[in-house]
């Protein structure tokens, strides 16, 4: 792509003002007197022609105001295309959202001529964000449309080879985009160096992943490929935080905006990705000041950027193991699936629930190959003019339901219940309701999945006459019920009820006389928030609310350990 035209390329059709939806606050164009407030932030560096500024893969240094010279833009995968993306000049700045946290970059920068900048590494992005709020809002807003351009372009970050119907391929595709991270997915059929690159790996895992700095993966599990990529920052063994959040949903994600925008070091940690189930969500509707809706992965991805703006470190995905509440060394200790330990001095747990696995023999075998437990745009292309079964009577079910049926021929929706009303909310049965090619089976279950090696049939029966009826279905979508993501936390003291949710605001006889916050466990420094805790609404807004309100008791947490005498 070029630079923005001259008064001599104004015919030109394929400007970046046409090609690159609102070009104007992608690539804005600083004011001398905005650069000017921007100086004290960073430092003044100088590059000659054709040295880098930021190479694809590698780690960025932070993002470029170019005070004089000219930069190209390039975009460049693992197997060596290179796309121009665009030239910018003096005024101008290099950088999207990996940048507020140090990571590598999706892009080359390259000089063009002499170039002089201003380099404001990531730090120093955090606090011009908070400092320069107008200048900060026209900045971020620019770094989160070029992250969603990189990602709508499909020509940056890995490629994964393999047919787009393989399993494992939809389960990287499903990790990265979870993770809101550019990527893009070759066809060996049908691309000549994506075959080349398969018969040279020929007899190893499929599919390939080749990652921006050239090396491959093979088939790699989802830990190993984040950190190949830099999702996951460096170690935090290091740290002291103030708070530990476990789990990236909504709770979670609102816990880290309000802690760190109120001065407390927050580290968040998801074993898999940021969003929650929320994150699977079609449309939220009647989230509180989106009335045209908002989809599940839009919301939390808003959130999770917000979180870095305000200094929180995302480790994400690294899975929790233990939490150890003995505070030896005066602090608790999460053990990760890495083998790394972060210690904190108060821990909220925000882990949430996961999908319940309903009993039917051969489940597993067909998890991923027919079975899903998220309904994206990725599973939508597999069922397009399919009959398809989504199970399930929530919300999430509901979203999922009215989601697919604008791609899927026909959606049963099975629920074992007599009705929807229960669990559901009212705008969503009546969608549901006129929908001509959703059909709500109530009092209905699955007894039986089968096919070789994919899902080929489904059996459900009737629960009112027993009668039982099989169909030729390649895709379920199980939305049924929810599991806490509790077990973790075995062995540290913290209660829970029954079903395996955290007990809060527990009798103050166990607390030596302090008064209890309403989201304190039974261990004085734990909390839980969202929908891991034991009476808690489950909805999005409810754990969003939650999360801020924990903050509070935080604070006095704290303040106490600090300061136990007073």
């Amino acid at each position: 792509m070029a630079k923005a035209p001259t008064t001599n390329e104004a015919h030109d059709t394929t400007t970046p003002s046409t090609a690159v939806p609102r070009y104007d606050q992608t690539f804005p164009t600083l004011t001398d007197k905005d650069i000017e407030r921007l100086r004290r932030f960073g430092a003044v560096r100088r590059f000659a022609d054709g040295e880098h500024l930021l190479e694809a893969g590698k780690l960025s240094p932070g993002m470029f105001v170019l005070l004089s010279g000219h930069v190209i833009v390039t975009q460049r995968d693992g197997m060596g295309h290179v796309t121009p993306l665009v030239e910018e000049g003096p005024g101008q700045f290099i950088g999207e959202v990996g940048q507020l946290t140090n990571r590598p970059a999706f892009v080359d920068a390259t000089a063009e001529g002499n170039v002089e900048c201003l380099v404001i590494p990531p730090d120093g992005i955090r606090t011009l964000l908070v400092a320069e709020a107008d200048l900060g809002e026209r900045i971020m807003r620019a770094m989160i449309l070029r992250r969603v351009s990189l990602i709508q372009s499909g020509l940056s970050g890995p490629v994964l080879i393999g047919p787009a119907t393989e399993s494992d391929v939809i389960r990287l595709q499903g990790f990265l985009t979870r993770n809101g991270y550019p990527h893009h997915l070759v066809d060996p059929t049908s691309d000549a160096d994506a075959a080349d690159l398969i018969a040279r790996y020929a007899g190893r895992d499929l599919p390939l992943v080749v990652c921006p700095d050239g090396s491959v993966l093979c088939n790699p599990h989802e830990v190993e490929l984040a950190h190949r990529l830099g999702l996951v920052g460096r170690s935090a063994g290091q740290t002291l935080y103030d708070v530990a959040v476990v789990g990236g949903g909504p709770a979670g994600l609102s816990t880290a905006v309000y802690a760190a925008s109120e001065g407390l070091s927050v580290i968040v940690l998801d074993a898999r990705a940021f969003g929650g189930q929320a994150g699977a969500s079609a449309r939220i509707e009647n989230y509180l000041g989106f009335p045209t809706g908002i989809t599940g992965q839009a919301l939390a991805g808003r959130a999770f950027v917000q979180a870095q703006k305000f200094g929180a470190e995302m480790m994400i995905p690294s899975e929790v193991k233990t939490l150890d509440c003995s505070r030896a060394d005066g602090a608790f200790g999460l053990l990760l699936d890495c083998g790394n330990r972060v210690r904190a001095r108060s821990v909220v747990v925000a882990s949430g629930a996961r999908y319940r696995r309903p009993t039917i023999e051969n489940l597993s075998t067909f998890e991923g190959r027919g079975v899903w437990y998220w309904a994206s745009p990725i599973e939508a292309r597999l069922v397009a003019s399919q009959e398809v079964v989504l199970v399930g009577g929530g919300n999430s079910a509901g979203q999922a339901a009215v989601f697919l049926s604008g791609h899927a021929s026909k959606v049963r929706m099975m629920v074992r219940g007599t009705g929807l009303a229960a669990s559901m909310s009212r705008y969503l049965i009546d969608r549901i309701a006129n929908t001509e090619n959703i059909e709500l089976m109530t009092q209905t279950e699955i007894v039986a999945l089968e096919g070789q090696p994919g899902l080929e049939r489904v059996r459900w029966r009737d629960r009112k006459t027993g009668t039982e009826t099989t169909g030729a279905i390649h895709n379920v979508f199980l939305f049924v019920g929810a599991d806490p993501a509790t077990g973790w936390l075995d062995g540290c003291g913290v209660n829970l009820d029954r079903t395996g949710f955290v007990v809060t605001g527990a009798p103050l006889d166990s607390y030596q006389g302090r008064r209890v916050p309403a989201l304190e466990s039974s261990v004085p420094g734990v909390f839980a928030v969202g929908d891991v805790r034991a009476g808690s609404v489950k909805r999005v807004g409810g754990a969003i609310g939650e999360g801020a309100q924990v903050v509070a008791a935080l604070h006095g947490f704290l303040a106490d350990a600090a300061h136990p005498s007073l």
